[in-house]
């Protein structure tokens, strides 16, 4: 197990400073979550197919394999046409902003801290797929399930934004339709989602293997760092700043990451907000 750890933890990190090399070279990061996206991804794959123990169910290694494969597929290329098309992260824009003169040195270290977040996910992908003595059963169809619904609802969530920017009748607006009716952020709601999957499939109930219920980790440090982190507080401050008045209306009535009934059904605000 340990040179499969050694390999996940040094590639994450060699990515993330390649993504810190782009940035510095072209003043533009972009790349840098679609970066993180395909890292982790491999991460995950690595941990997956690593050849562990014996008793291993290999559909299961499959299983948890095409997850990350799809995951990373779908983000990745997601953010990096975002990117082609010209949109850059506002957060990372601030970010840079805030620390000034210190910038590059403090992109380096915040970048590295994303590789390092990484770990988790892929631990959880390799409790998933290394569950042992246990055939495929009813724990691996619902974190299976579960996934799925996380990478439709994502792509959905993504897809509406898309269309919504591309129509000129909609700029300078809000995107208040679809998923976006129901959350703030239903990307993130989503991407949460799929790392459940990740844990359902861990998680053992018949108590035999505990440690399966560790993947749990990787969902709960989703949530906190879109919630409370890297995720929501950045962006939500960049449209508090650029767009007072439509964010503030859109922030009233629908919740910020657990998607709910908007309080005003059928209100409109005019913004972008991603």
């Amino acid at each position: 197990m340990i040179p499969c750890l050694f390999l996940i933890a040094a590639g994450l990190s060699t990515s993330m400073a390649a993504a810190w090399f782009w940035a510095m070279r072209t003043g533009k990061s972009g790349l840098i979550d679609a970066t993180w996206s395909v890292a982790v991804g491999a991460a995950c794959l690595i941990a997956a197919l690593w050849p562990l123990s014996s008793t291993d169910a290999m559909p299961r290694r499959i299983l948890v394999a095409v997850m990350a494969a799809a995951w990373s597929a779908r983000l990745g290329n997601y953010i990096f046409a975002r990117n082609l098309n010209g949109h850059d992260d506002p957060r990372y824009a601030e970010l840079m902003r805030t620390w000034g003169r210190d910038a590059p040195r403090q992109l380096f270290l915040f970048l590295q801290a994303q590789a390092l977040a990484g770990w988790p996910l892929a631990g959880a992908a390799l409790l998933a797929a290394h569950v042992p003595d246990r055939p495929l059963g009813i724990s691996d169809g619902l974190g299976g399930l579960v996934f799925a619904v996380g990478l439709v609802g994502e792509a959905t969530a993504d897809r509406q934004m898309t269309r919504f920017r591309a129509d000129p009748a909609n700029r300078g607006g809000i995107c208040d339709v679809g998923l976006w009716a129901y959350s703030r952020h239903p990307n993130y709601f989503f991407e949460w989602t799929c790392w459940l999957g990740y844990a359902l499939i861990a998680a053992d109930l018949s108590g035999v293997h505990l440690w399966g219920w560790l993947a749990f980790a990787a969902p709960a440090e989703m949530y906190w760092l879109l919630a409370h982190v890297s995720g929501i507080p950045p962006l939500e401050a960049h449209l508090a700043r650029s767009r007072p008045t439509a964010f503030a209306a859109y922030a009233a009535k629908v919740n910020a990451f657990w998607p709910w009934l908007p309080a005003e059904p059928g209100a409109s605000a005019r913004e972008s907000n991603n």
